[in-house]
């Protein structure tokens, strides 16, 4: 059988989805490559040999640049801010599956913040905790910025999640005598399972990353993306790429696992 020619049209597109590729990965494949500069290497390209010195450098006490602390912050505030937009955001598209009195204003005043510039919001937190004489730290001010910034995607993923759940599932399970505790745990968790994963992945990237809403709320101690900010006017050497890799080596491996656990959730429904 004679295959069907391509139109024009994909070729476009396709060399067109090629630099988007290149422009998104060619910054980070650049980073990669210069964190194997040699022991004299510079920022720059050409490399000056080729060794793992820049990353044994990461665990040497530094003049600057405090990577382990920094990172264990960002590590822990995105597992605080994973978990709480994990439940708010279940209990949020429970709650809004019948119709109750201020749903609409409600629903809005949630998503807004997806729509105020990041730093406006950084700075606005960082001015209500100094006027109310409160200390601004990254487990608290910084916390709440995180939040304002996961939650409303959040909300909005379990929105879609419940809009097509059908309800015939719960009315079987109270029809077999189940509780309204027992159908939830028994029948509407597993089979939200899947997404409930997606919405903690989602929390914790974007609290790991982010760095407009947590520059005025953070206080005196930074996350990774602040100490990596300052490190680019500090430091003369590829120690920065190297971090650079590590943290982007990081977010991969948590993406996969958060995906090997969705598959094996998944096999196990087949199976069941």
């Amino acid at each position: 059988m004679e295959r069907d020619k391509r139109s024009p049209g994909y070729y476009w597109l396709a060399a067109f989805f090629a630099l988007f590729v290149l422009f998104l990965y060619g910054p980070l494949s650049a980073v990669f490559i210069l964190s194997f500069q040699g022991p004299q290497g510079g920022l720059t390209f050409p490399l000056n040999g080729v060794s793992l010195r820049w990353f044994q450098n990461l665990f040497e006490r530094q003049a600057v640049g405090d990577f382990g602390a920094s990172f264990g912050r960002s590590l822990l505030l995105g597992l605080m801010v994973m978990g709480t937009t994990v439940l708010v955001s279940l209990l949020a598209g429970l709650a809004f599956r019948r119709r109750f009195l201020g749903a609409s204003p409600l629903f809005y005043l949630t998503v807004a913040s997806l729509v105020v510039p990041s730093i406006i919001v950084s700075l606005g937190i960082g001015v209500l905790f100094q006027q109310l004489g409160w200390r601004a730290s990254w487990f608290s001010s910084g916390f709440g910025a995180h939040l304002t910034w996961t939650l409303p995607f959040g909300v909005l993923i379990m929105f879609a999640v419940f809009n097509r759940f059908s309800p015939s599932y719960e009315e079987a399970a109270r029809d077999l005598g189940a509780s309204s505790w027992q159908t939830f745990y028994h029948v509407v968790l597993p089979m939200i399972a899947p997404s409930l994963i997606g919405v903690g992945l989602f929390g914790f990237s974007l609290s790991y990353d982010e760095f407009a809403r947590t520059l005025m709320t953070s206080g005196s101690s930074n996350t990774l993306p602040l100490e990596i900010y300052g490190m680019t006017t500090n430091v003369t050497t590829p120690v920065l790429y190297a971090l650079g890799t590590v943290t982007t080596l990081f977010s991969f491996i948590v993406i996969l696992a958060t995906l090997g656990i969705i598959l094996l959730i998944g096999r196990r429904r087949a199976r069941a």
